[in-house]
């Protein structure tokens, strides 16, 4: 479909098992590249390409469903009536292979993949394959967002032994788990320049039964050096490295990969990253008198504004897909994932501090309403995405995109209505059509689309400002604006005769604390209650229905089921270590929005859990998953990329200096101090790959500001300096509501806000670093002066 996917590159070289470990590992995550796969094996196989997805099956009786039926992950549930004899991931199938002695055939992909899709249609509906996958391997499939630990140790592996990574990720292990071929995406058969996915079964079966040794020898070399290779630990190292130094690379290394034209940090596929513009933003505050500084904040602002003007973004129904598959930000893929959402209202809310234009406020609102709109539960929780696939009619195959693109003749025809005092004859569909960019040869080009499915058809991107539209049709500008709301409101009503995209509503406790920050961040920002009650129900459904009081521990999803109820896997699925660590972050978010210390209690108690699972005591940092979870994978990582989402260690160091400055805890800051040790080298290496760890970084080698504030919790002057500090970009801060009472569980934690008084019965704020205190104010423009110092 359109142009390449993160869920591709799809090759197929079979260089010798180890042939592929010297290969330096690549800067982003798997789903933020577009990837080259390769196998490894000891056999050579020639190279592969891209498949077609074929038309619609003829109608057959159902087949009878395969044990994936009892799953609850949509992913699984898509597969459930393949003719293959599918395990999930668990004992049963490894006890399979190892009594059967034959290897295992992991899949793993996730519920809205269009490559995936492609898969499933092309290889795992096909009866021969079927047959060659039920009796020659054991066939374990399994959801990405489930099981991030499955997924992460053996992504490592087939990007280490090939040119890249994505989905559908394709494994062959040995029946102890440990891999011996890897890949992507395969097309059925072979063709000219690939090889199909029959051909490397057959392969793969006959390399077994006559070299099985040597495979597993391999296999066991891999392993190993992966092992080497993986460990990230302090070693003899003392302190992390300087800030200083780090900042200066990673900008230097963001300046030089920038698209001074349009925006972003490739040529395409182009990703919105918001961790590097995050990154932008702290630079620029702690550098700003300087030309560097400028330069952060203008490519951070530049960035978000080409997004927000290009086809990435859903003019008609907010929100942003998942990625452009151009330099413009023109064409995405359509994709739509809730922790982009979550991300990106954060960075748009962040640019409106800092601009004051309310074009970004304007942004992060839409956001949230897509959110709420389309991927909420009505019990405060957060689905995870929207597919990118739909039918253009109902019945019809599905299609990228065709939720989304518009002809000319369609918009016309919606929109019919004359424009009034218009210096020549116009109609609102005629202006939406110039000032949207829509042509009526399409603006999809064919390189977009190799298979011609979208000729003919548009992506609404903002070719114009408000202010030349009007300019060129005679208009006023606020008419215009009104006119083109207008019309897309029609269109978006339009849009709802149309087959919708497939909805995961699966429930991840990782994306649900991350949406937590998206709202409250953005309401406390904004001073609206409204966003901030989505934020508070959101963390009330994480504690109502993702958290085991008796063991502290939360769990990783949860499935919406009928009649708007909430349905567990048995047994359930715990949480991995990002699970903690952005439900964490976006409770101590909700804090500071709602002022509420309940959620700040919560957030302690999830970090102890989170220390007891996964902290690594003898290297630092923690590892993605707790060790009984992970027992019998051949790798227990510790995450070290910021990529479409940042790293859960980069969020938890960011948080255990949150937590110090709301407790003065030690052992927190002692844990940050290890935290950033352990991954110096891959700091020094390539600080680009880890723009949220370097902030971090700059955040602990800086001084934290406790911004306290004095006063009754609902009056209007204790409302209004609370306002005054959510209006300024401060990233380094606490802010902690002080309400006099001796016995708050603050109070308890810094006995020092007992010695800080109101003046004159006002609320009173103070700015506090290590515990010293300014001399207090009590108006926000006072403030607002100590807080830009």
């Amino acid at each position: 479909m359109l142009g390449v996917r993160a869920c591709l590159r799809r090759g197929l070289l079979l260089p010798r098992a180890q042939s592929g470990l010297a290969a330096s590992r690549r800067g982003s995550s798997s789903r933020d590249k577009d990837r080259s796969a390769t196998v490894a094996s000891s056999v050579p196989m020639p190279a592969g390409g891209k498949g077609s997805r074929p038309s619609c099956p003829p109608s057959a009786p159902q087949r009878a469903p395969n044990r994936l039926i009892n799953e609850k992950s949509p992913y699984l549930l898509q597969h459930a009536y393949n003719p293959v004899d599918w395990y999930p991931w668990g004992q049963e199938a490894f006890d399979k292979a190892r009594k059967e002695n034959k290897p295992i055939f992991l899949s793993v992909g996730y519920s809205t993949c269009h490559w995936c899709h492609m898969m499933e249609e092309e290889s795992f509906q096909n009866e021969e394959i079927g047959r060659l996958l039920s009796e020659d391997f054991v066939s374990v499939k399994v959801d990405r967002e489930e099981r991030p630990d499955v997924d992460k140790v053996y992504m490592t592996f087939v990007q280490a032994t090939s040119s890249g990574g994505g989905w559908p990720m394709s494994v062959w292990l040995t029946p102890n788990l440990q891999p011996f071929v890897g890949g992507t995406y395969f097309p059925p058969e072979d063709g000219l320049t690939r090889v199909g996915f029959r051909t490397v079964l057959l392969r793969i079966r006959e390399q077994w039964k006559q070299n099985k040794n040597t495979l597993l020898e391999n296999s066991q070399r891999v392993t190993t050096a992966l092992l080497a290779r993986s460990e990230i630990s302090m070693g003899d190292r003392q302190l992390p490295p300087s800030a200083a130094i780090m900042n200066s690379r990673c900008f230097q290394q963001l300046d030089e990969g920038y698209d001074e034209e349009y925006g972003g940090f490739a040529e395409a596929p182009k990703f919105p990253t918001p961790v590097i513009l995050s990154f932008l933003f702290s630079y620029w505050l702690s550098h700003r008198l300087t030309q560097d500084g400028s330069r952060a904040q203008q490519m951070a602002l530049h960035t978000l504004k080409m997004m927000a003007n290009g086809g990435i973004r859903d003019h008609v129904g907010q929100g942003f897909h998942r990625y452009s598959t151009d330099r413009q930000w023109l064409v995405p893929h359509f994709e739509k994932m809730l922790y982009d959402q979550a991300q990106l209202a954060v960075a748009y809310s962040q640019a409106f501090q800092i601009s004051g234009d309310e074009f970004y406020s304007d942004v992060a609102k839409g956001i949230l309403q897509y959110v709420s709109r389309s991927l909420s539960h009505r019990s405060g929780g957060f689905y995870s995405a929207e597919d990118a696939d739909s039918p253009p009619e109902r019945g019809m195959r599905p299609k990228e995109g065709a939720f989304y693109v518009w002809t000319v003749k369609e918009i016309l025809q919606l929109l019919p209505e004359p424009v009034l005092d218009a210096s020549e004859p116009l109609t609102s569909g005629q202006l939406l059509v110039k000032h949207y960019g829509l042509t009526e040869a399409g603006n999809i080009s064919l390189n977009q689309d190799p298979k011609g499915e979208l000729q003919g058809q548009n992506v609404l991107n903002i070719r114009y400002s408000l202010e030349l539209t009007a300019a060129r049709f005679g208009l006023d500008v606020e008419a215009v604006r009104t006119l083109l709301n207008l019309g897309l409101e029609k269109l978006f009503q339009a849009r709802k005769h149309r087959p919708k995209p497939h909805l995961d509503s699966k429930m991840l406790a990782a994306w649900n604390g991350l949406m937590v920050s998206g709202y409250a961040v953005t309401g406390a920002v904004l001073g609206t209650d409204r966003l901030i009650n989505c934020a508070v129900n959101g963390a009330k459904f994480l504690k109502r229905h993702m958290f085991d009081v008796a063991s502290g521990r939360l769990m990783r999803t949860c499935y919406a089921g009928s009649g708007g109820t909430v349905e567990h896997s048995n047994p359930p699925c715990w949480g991995f270590l990002e699970d903690y660590a952005f439900v964490v972050r976006g409770l101590l978010d909700l804090y500071e929005a709602s002022q509420e210390s309940a959620w700040l209690e919560w957030a302690l108690r999830l970090q102890d859990t989170q220390d007891r699972l996964f902290w690594d005591s003898r290297g630092g940092g923690y590892f993605c998953s707790e060790a009984e979870l992970g027992a019998g994978l051949p790798l227990r990582l510790k995450d070290d990329q910021d990529g479409a989402e940042p790293s859960a260690n980069s969020v938890s160091a960011h948080n255990l200096l949150r937590l110090h400055g709301f407790t003065g805890h030690k052992d927190w800051m002692d844990k940050c101090v290890c935290l950033l040790t352990a991954f110096s080298e891959r700091m020094r290496r390539v600080p680009v790959a880890l723009p949220e760890m370097v902030r971090a970084l700059s955040a602990h080698q800086q001084t934290l500001k406790q911004i306290v504030i004095c006063g009754d919790p609902q009056a209007k002057d204790t409302k209004a300096l609370v306002q005054c500090v959510h209006s300024v970009y401060i990233p380094n801060k606490v802010l902690i509501l002080a309400d006099g009472n001796p016995s708050s569980f603050l109070s308890r934690q810094l006995p020092f806000l007992s010695t800080l008084r109101r003046l004159e019965d006002q609320a009173t704020a103070y700015v506090c670093e290590n515990q010293a205190c300014s001399l207090p104010v009590t108006e926000p423009c006072e403030l607002r002066k100590l807080l830009l110092q």
